[in-house]
């Protein structure tokens, strides 16, 4: 049974930074690629950040040079690195197993002064 568990969220001030984690099990982590997605109150949820098994990554516009995707192999996780947050960052961010389709349960963060 594939699970993927996200940690990290929470309220932080504009300009703060946060760092996300989505711990995997029931797959080979290693050999899957690995996304985060956002869904804010009453829109869409959207792509954010994409790792493959190599580590090649893929950002939104809207958080290049500030996020970052990585990835812990011997650990099965996956981690978004968010800097220079700003309020509309605001959403649950949700991590996504690309091989499995598999959808952790979502983390709130808040970006609020």
């Amino acid at each position: 049974q594939v699970q993927l568990v996200e940690s990290g969220g929470g309220l932080v001030q504009p300009g703060g930074s946060l760092r996300l984690s989505c711990a995997v099990s029931g797959i080979i982590f290693r050999i899957n690629g690995m996304g985060w997605y956002r869904q804010a109150s009453g829109k869409e949820r959207d792509l954010v950040a994409s790792i493959t098994s190599s580590g090649g990554t893929t950002y939104a516009d809207s958080v290049k040079g500030r996020f970052t995707i990585f990835r812990d192999n011997a650990k099965n996780t996956v981690y978004l690195q968010m800097n220079s947050l700003k309020p509309e960052d605001t959403a649950v961010y949700y991590c996504y197993s690309l091989g499995s389709g598999s959808w952790g349960q979502g983390t709130q963060v808040t970006v609020s002064s």
